[in-house]
């Protein structure tokens, strides 16, 4: 990955749990080779934490909203920061 490393660490909200929206995610994540995770919430949202280089997150981004699930956001908080060495891709 080249670029500055980022983390973006998103909360979708609408009916993201059980439609596959962790794993579409994942796969995702893992085919762009970004390091985080991604988890179900008590409240029916779901928490995504991804790092690597800016553009590749806006990627990630833009393609979980365009994918099979990305018509179950209601809507995304997203919030910008610096990486903190993750490793692997968890989806608990």
């Amino acid at each position: 990955m080249s670029g500055a490393a980022r983390q973006v660490r998103v909360i979708y909200a609408g009916e993201v749990q059980g439609v596959g929206f962790r794993y579409t995610a994942r796969g995702i994540a893992n085919g762009l080779g970004v390091a985080g995770g991604v988890e179900n919430l008590s409240d029916g949202s779901v928490r995504l934490v991804a790092e690597g280089p800016e553009a590749v997150l806006e990627r990630l981004l833009l393609q979980i909203r365009i994918s099979r699930v990305g018509g179950h956001i209601a809507n995304e908080q997203i919030e910008w920061g610096e990486p903190a060495g993750l490793a692997g891709f968890y989806c608990r």
